[in-house]
């Protein structure tokens, strides 16, 4: 059986495909036009789907899915295996929801905090009691980079390299040195601040960033690029 995980973020709209349960690969769509849709529901012929979105989506494309498959929405209303004790469920993210219900699949008995590394940067704290407490968002590290660009006069707009000296000896590597190890330390050090007050948890770091931060971090972490969507595969397994 085939299953198609939707998750159209701030900067990508991407697709995951489940064959049996198992992540089979990853498809970034070029837009959410009917016929992209179509396209992709031919190819796959999915009995199920699930969709996430943090924009505004085709709704003519979401129909189609919800006709073609067995669908689910995800919003405050879906079933979750956790509980959501904050003030406005309805306002915690698609994306953030689906991070943690996927670690707490993985370890349903202790404390998780989920990095979500996308446009922007989310921290995700779930305690043992599976109850989702909510966290903290930063900005990305390509939103980091375009803001140098847009609120100075003369810093370049460049894309992230991995090979870069701790003290710069150009614009580009000044740059680097101080974007990259500055996210590198800023979540080193809330992990940290996590430890303070919670004596043992998991950390899982997800995103398309995940693989280039995840070798510069000091503590010991869960490294998953797919996280979020092995968590939109079991939200729709609750909702059938």
């Amino acid at each position: 059986m085939t299953t198609l995980c939707f998750d159209f973020g701030n900067t990508r709209l991407k697709c995951a495909v489940f064959t049996d349960g198992h992540f089979s690969e990853l498809l970034v769509l070029q837009n959410d036009d009917v016929d992209t849709i179509e396209e992709l529901l031919a190819k796959y012929q999915p009995e199920r789907s699930i969709f996430s979105s943090v924009i505004k989506n085709n709704a003519e494309s979401e129909k189609l899915i919800a006709y073609k498959t067995v669908f689910h929405k995800l919003n405050e209303k879906s079933k979750l295996p956790i509980t959501t004790p904050v003030g406005k469920p309805e306002t915690i993210g698609s994306d953030r929801l689906a991070m943690v219900v996927a670690a707490v699949n993985l370890y349903p008995a202790t404390h998780n905090l989920v990095v979500g590394m996308g446009s922007a940067i989310t921290y995700n704290f779930v305690n043992k009691y599976q109850q989702f407490l909510g966290g903290g968002i930063s900005p990305g590290l390509e939103m980091r980079f375009k803001s140098l660009n847009q609120f100075t006069a003369k810093l370049p707009l460049i894309n992230a390299d991995w090979n870069f000296p701790l003290v710069g000896y150009d614009t580009k590597t000044n740059l680097l040195s101080g974007v990259v190890l500055g996210l590198v330390k800023e979540i080193d050090g809330i992990i940290e601040m996590y430890g303070d007050k919670y004596s043992n948890f998991n950390v899982h770091l997800t995103g398309g960033d995940t693989a280039f931060i995840a070798p510069l971090l000091k503590n010991k972490i869960f490294a998953d690029p797919y996280l979020i969507y092995k968590g939109l595969y079991a939200i729709s397994e609750y909702n059938i």
